[in-house]
């Protein structure tokens, strides 16, 4: 029933190295968001100068109104691929730390029933009622996390469906404003 200090060792590596995965995880995150938004910004820093150049080049009002409308949806479509990305960009890394806690959590469940089972061969008669109540309630606790997780990714996949569904009815929108802005014109 005792920790032995290669028990202790083994713990404190696994430990470690959910530490480093989950710190690579974070850190493969940032740096795609990184990458992410410095090529936005690069995308937009060029856009915006050819985009300048193109209205000081108009000759006329119409004309001028006729590009601007022009270039609204390329900019729009951009937006929309970038908050795409961003968005796939965090529901992969939520994912991932999932798997990470969700492993961990197994092992800790592990952990917990080998103990109880341990304890119960060392416990004197009678106890087995307690051990029985206490791995009753860990499987209670088992069953809610199961649930709330299963619900959680259910939720998650509702948002997702939404946050499509909003993003091309925007695109959708936009797209049918742009004629009626160059009859107007």
């Amino acid at each position: 029933m005792y920790t032995t200090p290669e028990q202790l060792a083994s713990a404190n590596k696994a430990n470690v190295e959910n530490l480093l995965t989950v710190a690579n995880t974070a850190f493969a995150s940032a740096e795609r968001l990184a990458a992410l938004n410095l090529n936005t910004a690069r995308t937009l820093l060029e856009d915006s100068v050819s985009n300048a150049k193109s209205l000081l080049a108009a000759k006329d009002v119409q004309e001028l109104l006729s590009l601007q409308t022009a270039l609204a949806q390329p900019a729009l479509d951009k937006a929309v691929a970038y908050a795409r990305s961003l968005y796939e960009i965090s529901t992969q890394t939520q994912e991932e730390f999932g798997k990470i806690f969700e492993a961990q959590f197994a092992e800790v469940n592990k952990n917990v029933s080998t103990v109880l089972d341990k304890a119960a061969k060392n416990a004197p008669a009678g106890s087995d009622v307690a051990v029985a109540a206490v791995k009753s309630a860990i499987a209670a606790a088992n069953s809610a996390y199961d649930t709330m997780t299963k619900a959680a990714k259910q939720v998650a996949e509702i948002a997702e469906a939404n946050v499509a569904a909003a993003t091309s009815a925007t695109v959708k929108a936009v797209g049918a404003s742009a004629p009626k802005a160059k009859k107007a014109a």
